[in-house]
């Protein structure tokens, strides 16, 4: 022990945010266990640590009584006073006891705790730093594979991407630079464990916020997702500034703000719709890119029904159903849709009332002309 230990221990308090007080604590603690482990010794004992000057003193504390049971713990009234005649029964009685070879053992033990003490304020200091980042997001780098997991470098720790949190039309390789989104954050024995998520739908709204300023600021408004990772995704959005236009925001110049978050997600189609606190409104725009004639609100049953043209029918429902699937969870209301010869046959439309003028305020960033070539096709067979 010498007075680079104080040294090592200012060091550590300024650079690890360790208490040099709590490290000194430890050491105490540790060399006590030592003492007792190595000497075979079980009286009880005390280290007397003398930074300034490096030295170390063991001092074992016997209790005074009138007749002696355990020499290693108790000390005779009589052998007391000759030590100071001021000891009365029950006063604790301190001698030192001090090995002649403890100075090495002390240099090894007050090493392990040092160590400890790093190990588990580098954990704390993780742990704090990346639970405040749950549901955000982050940029890693693969680091390796397995049937299992992926694992992704974030820094200072190495994150867990889950099997089922994986796009499925992704191959990760090593050295892969991929944004991931931050689900869980968890305290374990072996230090902080962190999940991470490439399928989350936060993963497009932080992506979104990313590249989208009006987003960021607050003045869009994302308010719901749903998605199908690596097919197919909508997102519903929203202005109080009337001047502000939240679709054409998120769609930016040319397409360019949510082409940029179809990169990231490796092609995926997204369909950004015009939030409505009128859910006439808000289920006709969560169908796009399908035209809708009419819907039918049952609020009870939190449910609607949807009419279509005919040969919009397929359009509405999308690929096994995907386009109906993905407006349910965007809204929250359950979808039903019919063509316009079903609901007349049915006698619910046309009704007496004029519901809405559907004006397609949707956008469908990529595949507008496409729909509209599928249209003519469908007319045509008509």
């Amino acid at each position: 022990m010498s007075s680079e230990l104080l040294d090592a221990l200012t060091l550590l308090e300024k650079e690890k945010g360790i208490s040099r007080d709590v490290i000194i604590e430890a050491i105490e603690a540790a060399l006590v266990s030592a003492y007792r482990r190595n000497f075979n010794q079980a009286q009880n004992v005390r280290i007397d640590l003398n930074l300034g000057n490096g030295t170390m003193r063991v001092f074992a504390r016997k209790e005074v009584v009138d007749e002696v049971f355990d020499p290693r713990l108790e000390i005779s009234v009589e052998d007391a006073q000759k030590i100071n005649p001021n000891y009365q029964v029950e006063d604790v009685v301190e001698m030192e006891v001090t090995p002649k070879d403890f100075g090495r053992i002390a240099a090894q033990t007050a090493k392990q705790v040092v160590t400890q003490r790093v190990r588990e304020a580098e954990r704390g200091i993780i742990y704090s730093e990346f639970i405040d980042r749950e549901e955000d997001i982050m940029t890693g780098i693969v680091q390796r594979t397995d049937p299992k997991f992926i694992y992704v470098s974030l820094g200072k720790i190495e994150a867990i991407l889950p099997a089922n949190e994986q796009m499925p039309n992704e191959r990760y390789q090593p050295h892969d630079r991929i944004k991931v989104f931050i689900t869980k954050v968890e305290k374990t024995t072996k230090g902080p464990q962190i999940f991470v998520s490439r399928t989350h739908p936060g993963l497009l709204k932080r992506l979104f916020e990313i590249e989208v300023p009006e987003i960021y600021d607050g003045t869009v408004e994302i308010k719901s997702v749903a998605r199908e990772a690596g097919d197919r995704s909508k997102i519903s959005v929203h202005s109080d500034n009337e001047e502000v236009d939240p679709v054409g925001s998120c769609v930016g110049p040319k397409g360019t703000r949510v082409q940029a978050v179809v990169n990231e997600l490796k092609g995926e189609k997204i369909d950004i719709v015009k939030w409505s606190s009128d859910p006439v409104v808000f289920v006709a725009n969560a169908l796009s890119p399908s035209k809708v004639l009419d819907v039918i609100v049952n609020e009870e049953d939190k449910a609607t029904t949807v009419v279509v043209p005919d040969y919009q029918l397929s359009l509405a429902i999308g690929k096994r159903g995907q386009n109906a699937r993905l407006a349910a969870k965007l809204t929250g209301w359950k979808i039903d849709i019919k063509s316009e010869t079903d609901a007349r046959e049915s006698g619910i439309y046309p009704r007496e009332e004029t519901l809405l003028n559907f004006d397609n305020e949707n956008e469908d960033y990529e595949n507008d002309a496409d729909f509209d070539f599928q249209d003519e096709i469908l007319e045509e067979k008509e």
